[in-house]
This record gives C-alpha cells, structure tokens and sequence, in this order.
C-alpha cells in the first residue's frame, strides 16, 4: 500500500515524500522592489523536508498585485533575491515551485505603481473591501481585458515562469484558484463575456487554458502545475455548476500535459474524484476537512488512493517539519492567525522544530 510517506516521480523530478506545503501569502517582501529577503529563505529552508514546496502566490507582472508586500518575478532584483531562496532550500534537500498569482480584480489602485488600475475578464467588482497601506479600501470596477491585454497578460506567465527557472525554482505552479484572475475568467458571475472567452464552460475555461500552454511551453510541461478551486466563493466567485467548467479545462489541457493538478477542494468529494479520473497527471489535493485543519487524517488520501500527494497549509506554517510529525503523530505547534500577513520573524521563522532524534 502507498503512503505519503513514500516517494513520488514528479514527471522527472524525484519527491521524498507526497506531503506538499500549500502556498500561503505571507506579506513580507520587503526587499528592494517586493523582493523576497533573507528570512524568506530562512523561511522556506526550514520546511525542506516537505515533499514538495509551493510559494507564496508571487505576482507575474506589476498589474498582478493585490495585496502590500507581495513578492513578484518580473524584474532581474526579483530574480537575483529568489535565487537566495531556492539556494537555501536545494541546500537542505528541498524542491520547490514558484507559484504564479495573478490577482485580476482583487485589488486596489493604491496598491499598483504607475497609474495601473487592476482588470479582470468583465467591468464587474467583487463584493468587498481589501487591506492597503491606508486601511481597508473598497474592490474596485475592474478594467475588461482586451485581445491585446490577454495576450500580454498571457505573455507575462510565460515571461515570469522562465524567470522562476532562472531563479532556480524547480517548476512553476500557476494560480487557478481562489477568485484571482484566472478564477475570475472560470467564473460565470465574474465573466459575462460573450466573446471567445466567455459565454460557454469551454470559452471561459480558454484562458486558464492558454497561461499553463504558454508557461509549459517556456518552461518545459514537466514544470509546469495548475491550483483550482471548483466551487471557491473566495473573491465573491459563484460557480453553481462548477463540473462542466472544470471538466472543460481539463480536456484543453490533454494536449499539454501539465505535470500535476492542485485541488483546493471546496465542495464535495465527488467533483475532487471525477477530475482525479480524467487527469492524467499527479493530483495534489489540499482536502476540505469541516470543521478542523487539515491534519493526520488527510495522510489515508495517500492510502486509499484518492489523491497523489496531499497539501497542507496553516499546519506547515506552525511546523517548519511537518513530515516528520505527521509521521510520529505529533505533537503540532498551534498557528498564530495574528501574524499570518505581514510583521517580521515572529510567526514566520521561529515556530520550533522538533528536537533531534537521539543516536
């Protein structure tokens, strides 16, 4: 029988273990052009252990950041401050994926430089307020991408993965998830478009479709994985039949192959099992648990089959080495939710390991 505790080939990339560390925003680039710092690495090196770790949600263009002291990969500082980060993981026996998010209509002006003003598919705002250096603002109309902004947005996933590369990341997990942009196009509230990205499951499902080909064609399929979130309300998202849509994606993705799904899994089990069976690839499923964290029971996903790694969030956050505690049955440090976004090293790099193993 498999278990999480056992080896996985990530199309080519050999992984210790199948326990992932889910990307979490953390708030805290504050190096010289929302660059990440050296208690980043710290940070990220103290999970290694993890099977696979996922970042951040790290901006793919300027336009793509909805909240302060978000990292991005679109400048050569960015790069150069990333590379001391993936140095420090590979150094202690990690992999790790840079994970792609581009926020479309969660945002605010004051957030952007140069005048940008945040866009999504459709002239339609989220319901909402989001935290800015000012205080809490109202989510604003969104400006509609047009053919040409599409295409550039396109563009720059593919520019910012090749960028993660040169960064030394080991692949590039683009954000599907969580009403963010690519979310935003999935979505029927949010796109109302009636052109050939929107209207039907299969036209909106076309953009997510095109940033994962054009990044797993920068960067390699291998590279290259998707999160979605069927069903998410997160972003003031409404997808009342979410099967069709997802179902959709994942047959104009065949011809790419991209090397794993990531499920936040928000609804039932039924739809998680459904794209578990047409996916062809490695299945990463961050599980809905009701009314608790995620925490040992999910390992039986392995087991039983349901998933191929399983991912977890707020618990690695708590506990740099989640696997070996999962593996004992703890004990688990608690989560600070006080410092989750933004502060320095209190709730980021000093949550305890556990003490060696005697010889």
């Amino acid at each position: 029988m498999t278990t999480a505790f056992d080896p996985l080939d990530l199309a080519g990339l050999h992984l210790p273990n199948r326990i992932a560390m889910a990307p979490m925003t953390r708030s805290r680039a504050y190096g010289p052009g929302l660059s990440p710092t050296a208690a980043t690495a710290a940070y990220y090196a103290q999970r290694a252990s993890a099977g696979l770790i996922v970042t951040e949600g790290v901006q793919p263009s300027p336009v793509g950041q909805g909240y302060p002291d978000t990292p991005g990969l679109h400048s050569a500082g960015q790069v150069d401050a990333w590379r001391a980060v993936t140095d420090a993981v590979h150094a202690g026996g990690g992999r790790i994926f840079a994970q792609l998010m581009h926020t479309g209509r969660i945002g605010h002006p004051s957030l952007l430089p140069g005048g940008l003003h945040p866009v999504g598919p459709s002239a339609v705002a989220a319901r909402g307020r989001i935290h800015t250096a000012d205080g809490p603002r109202d989510l604003v109309v969104p400006e509609p991408l047009d053919e040409d902004g599409i295409r550039r947005t396109v563009g720059d996933h593919a520019r910012a993965a090749r960028n993660a590369i040169d960064a030394g990341f080991d692949g590039v997990e683009v954000h599907g998830a969580n009403g963010y942009l690519l979310h935003q196009f999935l979505a029927p509230n949010s796109n109302t478009r009636t052109d050939a990205w929107g209207g039907t499951p299969q036209a909106r499902a076309r953009f997510a479709a095109e940033v994962v080909a054009a990044v797993a064609d920068a960067i390699g399929a291998h590279r290259t994985g998707l999160r979605v979130s069927p069903g998410n309300p997160l972003g003031d998202i409404d997808e009342p039949e979410p099967e069709e849509g997802y179902l959709a994606l994942l047959r104009a993705l065949e011809p790419v192959g991209p090397a794993y799904l990531h499920v936040v899994e928000t609804g039932g089990r039924a739809l998680t099992l459904e794209l578990r069976k047409r996916f062809p690839g490695v299945l990463i499923l961050n599980a809905r648990a009701a009314d608790r964290p995620s925490g040992p029971q999910e390992l039986a996903l392995v087991a039983d089959g349901t998933a191929d790694m399983v991912a977890y969030g707020a618990l690695f956050l708590a506990n740099p080495d989640l696997p070996r505690r999962l593996r004992t049955g703890g004990p688990f440090n608690t989560p600070d939710r006080a410092t989750y976004y933004g502060g320095g090293e209190r709730g980021y790099t000093d949550y305890p390991a556990l003490a060696a193993e005697p010889r």
